[in-house]
């Protein structure tokens, strides 16, 4: 490697290091905060897991399709205020909004929809640190280089990929580049965290090796 590139590998390394300070837990719920399919679990399964009632089963996507049509905000309206033979909250008023939402989405997702379950945007999730996000999502392409990604370790791939500048790079993986899709595939990692997972792996392949 010139001198030039070697500077700018260790211009870019320095810049970076601020970053790793993202470490953080991952994502965790609140004992109050169950998600879509606990709440399916405990309460929906019991109409919606057959019928019952009425209620349309989960999995009928031709049920399930004018629903899907309404929007998340009218079906939880309906939970909420109780529909047909469907009590108000289902019956288990404990249940918070965010948990109906939650409920709604994940039965929908399993008849036919394609939605994202919501989250609680008064007390947002923490950020996941790097290393959770590398070590559960990046490692499927990056560790073995799958379909051309920058493998970790390979100091010359990830210094050609960085040359142009790093904020070019994280906003690659953000959009998609290749045959990685928007965010590798993991459509709920903030910009912050994708910056930091892409930092991550990047020191992880220029640092020097241990003589």
């Amino acid at each position: 490697m010139d001198r030039s590139v070697h500077r700018r590998t260790v211009v870019i390394a320095a810049a970076l290091l601020g970053v790793a300070a993202l470490a953080v837990s991952p994502r965790l719920r609140a004992a109050n905060d169950r998600s879509g399919a606990d709440v399916y679990g405990e309460v929906c399964v019991a109409c919606h897991g057959s019928g019952a009632h009425g209620a349309p089963r989960v999995g009928d996507n031709k049920a399930w399709q004018p629903r899907y049509d309404r929007g998340l905000a009218s079906l939880t309206q309906s939970a909420v205020d109780g529909v047909r033979n469907m009590p108000a909250h289902g019956g288990q008023m404990r249940l918070t909004n965010l948990e109906l939402e939650r409920a709604i989405a994940y039965m929908v997702n399993r008849s036919g929809g394609h939605w994202t379950e919501p989250i609680d945007r008064a007390h947002p999730p923490a950020a996941r640190s790097p290393e959770f996000v590398v070590t559960t999502q990046c490692v499927k392409c990056h560790r073995d280089g799958v379909n051309g990604a920058p493998r970790i370790g390979d100091k010359d791939a990830w210094v050609k990929r960085a040359a142009p500048g790093f904020d070019t790079l994280v906003r690659s993986a953000i959009a998609g580049h290749g045959g990685m899709p928007p965010r590798g595939g993991e459509a709920d990692l903030t910009d912050d965290e994708l910056r930091g997972a892409i930092t991550y792996m990047f020191q992880a392949s220029v640092k020097p090796k241990s003589p």
